[in-house]
């Protein structure tokens, strides 16, 4: 049985105190459309512009992760993300009035309590998975960063952290299914060391920071007079607890920073764009290689997508619809007509085929002397053959027109001659909704990918029928 993609019932307010700039940000978290995944909306700047949690976004990560687009930005995302993912809410707008998330307790717990409070509704989309088929490895050598993921039916995060210090020493943190981060991680808050908070406050950092929403490491002996000084930038009587920490706060659990890193990993890796299946396993991660990693998966998923592409059909093959049957629901005609067979078709994807023949009219202009397919008319047979995919949709295609709307990441990578066939491979990025379709395509001459886009187009009837 199919997992449903699901959004929150009802917006949530939620308002707190940014932990760097130490400005109250209100925040309305609202329900939003299958496939949107999280997007901040940035309502106190002009134009409100949208920043979307991706890891092509990611512009700063040194005190927490911050994204950046449409010349905004929105930082310290990490907790609220980690909410999102450990509940398994896939699409979500944040409207946000300042360039920070509120830190609150330093934890998802709030978040998470808050989201829990309005509940969930499933929406028709399948969740859009993506599986971990072979490993994929991140290390920093430097920093002894080492961050794997491998194959697993779920997903399962391991976390190891040695930050050479006598207080914490080594610690483990690991949830066998995104289904205990709820009871296990969410709670679990951001920690920092002593010479850390000492270095932030010197800076005219963390002006959020009241000792309640983080957990202070004290790894080296503190004089009378330090704390002192922190007691009264604080107005809170600080000592060193047993356990090597502030007495601020009083630890959730043993090995909390450990589980607070696994809580911020969950968080980061949501810059995948997509829910993701198998088992992370991390040592010495931080938001950076976090970031990283999630780039690296990335770019995993766009050579699946384009190895999905490079399957070599056989021309000869008995296609679904030959040339005459395609002229009975395309009304392109030649010279347009630019698809001679449809060799398969779905609900969601269509392939199609063009033989490219000397004795083409456009031959005689383009470049004669040295004949290239023109690379606008790859995209026009591109479109047709998405066309034969969106007029599947409807009864009697022949009365329907299907026209562009918008042409995107369009790439030309080898040049299509006469004597080449070139197969287009088209994929519903989501499912048709009013007509309208968005597609992303790939043309390929044998196993090389010779031009991709992709693609929107809307059906409109044609007048009179």
């Amino acid at each position: 049985m199919n997992v449903k993609q699901r959004t929150i019932q009802s917006e949530i307010a939620i308002s707190g105190i940014g932990l760097h700039t130490g400005k109250i940000v209100n925040m309305t978290i609202k329900p939003a459309a299958e496939f949107h995944w999280y997007k901040f909306k940035r309502v106190d700047l002009e134009g409100q512009p949208v920043v979307a949690v991706d890891a092509d976004n990611v512009t700063d990560t040194s005190r927490g992760t911050t994204i950046t687009q449409n010349g905004a930005s929105v930082s310290t995302i990490e907790h609220l993300m980690a909410a999102f993912v450990g509940l398994q809410i896939d699409n979500a707008l944040i409207e946000i009035d300042g360039p920070e998330v509120p830190i609150l307790d330093g934890s998802s717990k709030i978040y998470l309590e808050k989201l829990l409070e309005v509940g969930f509704v499933d929406q028709e989309a399948d969740r859009d998975y993506y599986e971990i088929k072979d490993n994929i490895a991140y290390v920093e050598k430097d920093r002894k960063v080492e961050i794997i993921a491998m194959p697993l039916d779920g997903y399962r995060l391991t976390c190891m952290i040695d930050f050479n210090s006598p207080v914490l020493g080594s610690q483990h943190a690991a949830i066998s299914n995104i289904s205990e981060f709820q009871n296990e991680i969410a709670s679990s808050r951001t920690f920092c060391f002593l010479h850390e908070l000492e270095s932030l406050l010197n800076h005219n950092l963390i002006k959020g920071g009241d000792l309640s929403n983080a957990i202070v490491i004290v790894d080296k002996e503190v004089s009378k007079e330090e704390l002192d000084k922190l007691s009264g930038l604080f107005n809170k009587s600080v000592e060193v607890a047993n356990e090597g920490i502030l007495n601020n706060i009083q630890l959730r659990y043993q090995n909390e920073p450990a589980r607070h890193k696994l809580l911020d990993m969950i968080g980061d890796l949501a810059l995948v764009g997509r829910p993701l299946k198998g088992h992370i396993m991390a040592a010495r991660p931080g938001h950076a290689a976090n970031a990283a990693f999630a780039k690296k998966i990335k770019a995993q998923i766009k050579r699946d997508r384009n190895r999905k592409h490079t399957k070599v059909y056989d021309p000869n093959m008995t296609p679904v619809y030959d040339t005459v049957q395609i002229m009975n629901i395309l009304p392109h005609r030649q010279p347009f007509l630019m698809v001679d067979k449809i060799l398969e078709l779905s609900e969601t994807h269509v392939i199609g085929l063009k033989n490219v023949t000397m004795n083409e009219d456009l031959f005689m202009g383009h470049f004669p002397g040295a004949p290239v397919f023109p690379g606008v008319l790859q995209i026009e047979a591109m479109a047709q053959t998405g066309g034969i995919l969106v007029l599947n949709t409807v009864p009697d295609p022949q009365n329907w027109l299907t026209l562009f709307l918008k042409i995107e990441n369009a790439r030309f990578k080898n040049q299509v001659t006469p004597g080449d066939t070139i197969i287009f491979h088209l994929e519903l990025l989501e499912p048709i909704r009013r007509g309208i379709a968005r597609m992303k395509g790939v043309g390929m001459v044998g196993d090389k990918v010779a031009s991709e886009a992709e693609l929107m187009a809307q059906i409109v009837k044609v007048k009179g029928n």
